[in-house]
């Protein structure tokens, strides 16, 4: 009867080698190299293939729409409509009616001023500056992934099988491999961590709670197959100040703290992340509030002050967006974190669509499913540059400084400057914001009699 075994034996044999394979792979290749910052440069190696198939699957794209004498659809990456430069509203106005032949010159109410008002209503409708920027980044190619642009993979039997490929290499190879690291990074930092925590001394509990935070952001940046590359590192953030950054996505935090240590600020959450939060701060002090103390902004600037004036703990790392914006653009800055009186130090974070999108849109996919969404993607590339240090101006209220950190950030990562609030995702625009077109409109009508007290004229 022992041949009615031999299936059953072979099967596991097959399965214990398959598991020691896989084992060595994840440790020697991933998980070990990440324990002790050891580069993995294959990563440089693979992102040339990636670019290479990309542009061979545009080119068959291309050459197919040829054949079938079709025009290959690509999206617009400029807007749909083109818009009047910005300039002032009293410029365009007495554009408009010098062009409506309009010559009057003292000031006074004219009917073509309705069509300035109609045209800048219409504009807006077709194409919303804010909106469009909670939305994912279009591609004019192909990345081979399934949401996006997925009916090029229809175009031809090539394309068909490449496609197919891909999906089995992203979710049967990259995706198992990338979960197995983080599983095992996100409860290797939290033990090492609680256990550096109960370290009496405070310099060898500060030295080894750096080298673990680094080595848990690490496994997180493989578990995602990022590929970073920093700029001006001379300008990293020091402990007496604030660290300010646009944001993209929860992954920011792990992109920057992968190269230096932060102290995080945020809200003490449960479960699985509760969790991690609660070991973090055994070693290390980050700021946790409970929900309650989040509302209450003289708290919350109090413990940032308190903490930036201890010149032994690390920079605060803040995203002061406070929503995740789809990395075309950088919107308004809350003011709290330009209140404190510190030292800022700018950073500009540009990730590249190509391999992935890296833009968390919060109203679609729980966090556990966009990160299973970027664990299947091809990698995380970016790029961050740290930007020379900043300090409020004498004369400069808080909001003209985040203003200015805002803009250099923009220049810096090639994203659009947007005086609107990241919190239009969710929230209709604040009557202040129609208050004021009203009153720069009545400075017009009214010239130098205007009457400031009566903005709805």
């Amino acid at each position: 009867m022992a041949w009615l075994t031999w299936p059953a034996d072979l099967l596991s044999k097959y399965l214990g080698l398959f598991t020691d394979v896989w084992l060595t792979l994840v440790f020697g290749f991933l998980i070990v190299p990440a324990v002790f910052g050891v580069p993995f440069r294959i990563h440089k190696c693979y992102m040339r293939i990636l670019l290479s198939v990309f542009e061979w699957t545009t080119l068959q794209m291309e050459l197919k729409a040829k054949e079938k004498n079709h025009q290959l659809y690509k999206h617009y990456t400029n807007g749909i409509i083109v818009k009047v430069p910005d300039s002032t509203l009293k410029q365009e106005i007495q554009d408009l009616r010098h062009s409506a032949g309009c010559l009057r010159l003292e000031p006074g109410f004219e009917l073509a001023d309705v069509f300035f008002f109609c045209r800048k209503a219409l504009e807006n409708i077709i194409d919303d500056d804010v909106t469009k920027r909670f939305l994912a980044q279009k591609l004019e190619n192909w990345n081979l992934l399934t949401r996006s642009n997925r009916n090029f993979r229809c175009i031809s039997l090539k394309l068909l099988a490449l496609w197919i490929l891909g999906v089995l290499i992203r979710y049967g190879v990259l995706l198992p491999f990338r979960v197995t690291v983080a599983v095992t990074g996100i409860f290797l930092f939290i033990a090492l961590s609680t256990v550096v925590g109960l370290i009496p001394c405070t310099m060898l509990r500060a030295y080894l709670s750096d080298k673990v935070h680094l080595m848990g952001y690490r496994l997180c940046v493989r578990s995602l197959t990022g590929i970073i590359t920093y700029h001006n590192r001379e300008n990293k953030p020091k402990n007496d100040g604030i660290c300010v950054a646009n944001h993209t996505t929860p992954i920011d935090g792990i992109i920057l703290a992968n190269d230096h240590c932060y102290s995080l600020v945020g809200q003490l959450h449960g479960g699985l992340l509760g969790m991690i939060q609660r070991a973090m701060v055994k070693s290390s002090p980050h700021i946790w509030f409970e929900r309650a103390e989040v509302k209450d902004r003289r708290l919350v600037a109090k413990r940032l002050r308190d903490h930036v004036a201890d010149k032994n703990k690390h920079p605060v790392l803040i995203f002061p967006e406070g929503s995740c914006v789809n990395n075309t653009s950088v919107m308004m800055f809350r003011k709290g974190s330009f209140e404190i009186g510190c030292t800022i130090y700018p950073a500009a974070i540009k990730y590249d669509p190509r391999f992935g999108d890296a833009f968390w849109d919060s109203s679609k996919f729980g966090l556990v499913r966009y990160l299973l969404r970027m664990m299947s993607s091809w990698a995380v590339v970016c790029s961050v540059w740290y930007l020379p240090p900043m300090n409020r101006k004498e004369g400069e209220d808080a909001m003209q400084f985040a203003n200015r950190v805002k803009a250099v950030i923009a220049a810096q990562g090639e994203l659009v400057d947007l005086v609107w609030d990241a919190g239009l995702k969710r929230t209709k625009v604040k009557d202040t914001f129609k208050e004021e077109q009203q009153q720069l409109y009545c400075k017009i009508l009214l010239g130098d009699h205007e009457n400031h007290n009566h903005p709805e004229s």
